[in-house]
């Protein structure tokens, strides 16, 4: 079958159960490779149609694909199936349409949680469908119910801004506690703690950038890409994490390093705060 996503993506909404399909990952934002691999939201409300869903897997597929049923790869990445199309990597990832208006309304009114979800080592947010719906490109939408949950977040809400940049405070505290390891020369606790305090600082800065963060994967170079972002973000966040060092010397020369990012990363979402505060506001 020659991979066209258009059609694919019409003859997945013919499937009982799936209200929509979009594209997302690299190939939405066009930092695509030849090699990338091609990731179709599937948006659907209960009950699914999975027999219906993988014969049409079948039909589509290089090589014998088996599907999961929803829930079947955790709480948040639902479930879904992993295809080759042309030789192409095609992932159909589930998404209950239900649970993504829940999170386009957590973004606006400024909700921010973590949640675990095996393969997202800092934790899945539950803001990230929106982000998806945000920055994603809609193949197949019948009944018009994405586009409306896509245009509730089209413009970053304020109120979510804040609640991550807010979580700034928790990387804080992580520092401190860090510290408290130095000394024993813990560094499998004080590279914990480095990663999260990092990729708060990149949750941040994207979010004063009006962009959601997705996937832990490939956000600290994009962090270091946003204009505004502390110099040498990404390399400084790289070198980093990639030997925080043995001992109390090295650790406690890290953690004063990643201090430094995160007072610059402050200083940076202070300073955009003040540039868009209303006029006569304290």
């Amino acid at each position: 079958m020659s991979l066209d996503l258009n059609t694919l993506a019409d003859r997945l909404v013919r499937v009982p159960g799936i209200v929509g399909v979009s594209l997302g990952g690299s190939r939405a934002r066009g930092e695509h490779t030849p090699d990338s691999d091609i990731d179709l939201g599937l948006y659907y409300r209960a009950p699914l149609d999975l027999d219906a869903l993988q014969a049409l897997a079948d039909e589509t597929t290089d090589a014998p694909a088996g599907l999961v049923a929803p829930g079947g790869w955790g709480p948040w990445v639902d479930g879904g199936g992993w295809l080759r199309v042309d030789g192409t990597a095609v992932d159909w990832l589930y998404r209950d349409v239900d649970r993504v208006a829940r999170s386009c309304s957590d973004a606006v009114d400024g909700r921010f949680e973590w949640h675990f979800q095996v393969g997202h080592p800092l934790g899945f947010p539950g803001t990230t469908y929106a982000g998806e719906l945000a920055h994603g490109v809609l193949l197949a939408d019948p009944s018009g119910e994405l586009t409306a949950l896509r245009r509730s977040v089209a413009e970053f809400p304020p109120a979510l801004r804040d609640a991550v940049v807010g979580r700034l405070d928790e990387a804080r505290f992580l520092l401190g506690g860090a510290a408290k390891a130095v000394p024993r020369g813990d560094s499998a606790y004080v590279a914990g703690c480095l990663f999260r305090v990092l990729l708060l600082c990149a949750h941040a800065l994207h979010a004063h950038a009006g962009r959601f963060v997705l996937n832990e994967k490939g956000a600290v170079t994009a962090t270091g890409r946003l204009a505004g972002a502390p110099t040498g973000f990404a390399d400084r966040v790289h070198a980093l994490l990639a030997a925080p060092g043995r001992g109390p010397a090295a650790l406690a020369a890290s953690l004063r390093r990643a201090g430094e990012i995160l007072d610059e990363t402050q200083d940076t979402v202070a300073r955009n705060a003040s540039a868009h505060r209303p006029q006569g506001e304290g």
